[in-house]
């Protein structure tokens, strides 16, 4: 008899630990399908918040040059810097990539303060249809006609020519569009659509000096204001060291 509970014990015993091999060789497995599913899905990472902007809209940028013959650089390089890389109030809350406001708009509308507090901006249901809105407010509105006279590898022309039409206030308006541009090489996406048509804009071609003949009641600061460009500049431009000018003193403004 004690023989036998002895056999059954240690039958028990042995069937016990093959048990708790089994479910431990199986542990190690599970973990190294779950790290490798984890490589396999692993996001693209970006090195700044501009340039997954970039990457997520180029497409479209480009699908509205092809349609409405705005530069996708331009677009691009605009939508950065009005919506903050995507992470502005309007951007967020409306889906407004460039600021657009209510006018005659009939659809979803939000409140923003801006030049004035609580002012009325179009809502979207997707960013999309904010890039769409803001080639046909580029395309339909006349002062912006003389855009569309420019070449469309001219990002440097469509940037100044953008402010001298009143897109925007800030005098450094040009300049900011045209430093994203170079900074990011969004004028790579114009080739991308242009294809064998592109060739490269050299400004030295059609560059030409621009001067101011001094008259009674100027001053460096009203000439600046008058040309859109800043009173250090033209002292750079025509070696002053003050800003004393005299009635009849020739600047050179470009």
């Amino acid at each position: 008899m004690k023989k036998l509970l002895l056999v059954i014990c240690l039958g028990f015993m042995l069937f016990s630990c093959r048990s708790k091999k089994s479910v431990v060789t199986k542990r190690p497995k599970n973990n190294t399908e779950q790290v490798e599913t984890k490589k396999e899905t692993s996001t693209k990472t970006y090195a700044n918040a501009t340039e997954r902007y970039i990457d997520t809209y180029k497409g479209i940028a480009q699908n509205e040059m092809q349609l409405y013959g705005i530069p996708a650089s331009i677009t691009l390089a605009q939508g950065v810097l009005e919506s903050g890389s995507g992470k502005g109030t309007l951007s967020v809350k409306a889906n407004n990539h460039f600021g657009i406001k209510c006018h005659k708009w009939t659809g979803a509308k939000v409140y923003h303060d801006d030049d004035k507090k609580q002012e009325c901006f179009r809502k979207y249901k997707d960013v999309k249809y904010s890039y769409r809105d803001h080639s046909l407010f580029l395309k339909d509105r006349k002062r912006y006609a003389k855009l569309f006279k420019l070449k469309k590898e001219n990002y440097r022309g469509w940037a100044k020519e953008l402010r001298n039409a009143g897109y925007a206030t800030d005098k450094k308006y040009p300049q900011k569009l045209i430093s994203l541009i170079e900074r990011y090489k969004l004028y790579e996406f114009d080739k991308e659509v242009l294809g064998d048509s592109y060739t490269k804009y050299e400004a030295s071609k059609t560059s030409k000096t621009i001067t101011h003949t001094v008259v009674k009641g100027d001053t460096l600061y009203s000439i600046s204001r008058r040309h859109s460009i800043t009173v250090e500049e033209l002292q750079k431009l025509n070696g002053l060291s003050d800003t004393t000018i005299s009635i009849g003193q020739e600047l050179k403004i470009k």
